[in-house]
């Protein structure tokens, strides 16, 4: 690491903020020319795979769209914006435990189905009936009996 003062390519980390879970790591850092001191902060960077669309084409993760449909699916439901946050976050670490660079559409609404059902019954079926493209009251009654236990 460069210091920022001097430019000096010669720098040592003095304290270093590692968190199990956090998404930053902070690194107090010291130039050895200087001596002065100076904080960075280091992300790490997921590269996210491509969605390739039913009909084929092929889109960028897009982390919003996750977000806008799990949050219309959960509308006027007793869920909360922290809840749904939880399970993007969840579906994007399944996403890209993966290891792949092309994902299908339908792996990730398989992923969201399975969110949604532990969180709202009620917004399971609002997902499931547009992802699966309901066009029956059938279709209704069989997601309908896949939600009753046993």
């Amino acid at each position: 690491m460069r210091c920022p003062f001097c430019a000096h390519p010669d720098t040592k980390v003095i304290d270093a903020r590692n968190q199990r879970e956090a998404r930053v790591k902070r690194r107090r850092r010291e130039c050895s020319e200087c001596a002065r001191r100076f904080t960075t902060y280091e992300r790490i960077e997921d590269l996210l795979p491509s969605v390739v669309k039913r009909d084929g084409r092929r889109e960028t993760f897009d982390r919003t769209k996750l977000v806008t449909g799990l949050q219309k699916a959960c509308e006027k439901r007793p869920v909360s914006t922290d809840a749904v946050e939880d399970c993007v976050a969840r579906i994007e670490r399944q996403v890209l435990d993966l290891g792949v660079r092309e994902v299908p559409s339908t792996v990730i609404g398989d992923e969201v189905r399975a969110e949604l059902r532990g969180l709202d019954p009620v917004a399971w079926l609002r997902f499931t009936s547009v992802y699966l493209n309901f066009q029956t009251i059938e279709e209704f009654r069989s997601a309908l009996d896949e939600l009753e236990p046993g």
